[in-house]
């Protein structure tokens, strides 16, 4: 396996990870969903191992995600943010917010953002 592989499959493990978290499934439990065993789902996880087709699908109705979650920033080159610039910790607690609450952090951040620009609270400014 050549280090482009490893990285794609890193990436998708991360990603089942997180959406693991938000679902507030163990590997365990995961694994127990999918007629899988843990140690399975823990190298899914960690990028060592690839499921199937029918793997993914199986794990993306299981936890409730869209293959695009998976897939798509490997398939864009044109994504002005990816996964690895967002902090895991970070983006593993907005997943397991409500919409009412992820609407507030973004209003949150669009203000923060905003406020940062201003001219007085530039670096230029200090």
């Amino acid at each position: 396996m050549n280090t482009h592989e490893r990285n794609l499959r890193k990436s998708i493990g991360k990603k089942i990870k997180l959406a693991r978290a938000k679902s507030e499934y163990t590997q365990e439990q995961l694994a127990e969903k999918l007629s899988l065993s843990p140690r399975y789902i823990s190298q899914l996880e960690r990028g060592i191992a690839f499921g199937s087709a029918s793997t993914i699908i199986s794990i993306c109705k299981t936890l409730n995600i869209n293959s695009d979650f998976l897939f798509d920033d490997l398939i864009k080159n044109d994504n002005p943010i990816p996964n690895k610039m967002i902090d895991d910790k970070f983006l593993e607690n907005y997943l397991k917010l409500n919409d009412n609450n992820k609407n507030v952090i973004n209003f949150l951040v669009s203000d923060l953002v905003k406020f940062q620009n201003m001219p007085n609270n530039s670096k230029e400014a200090k």
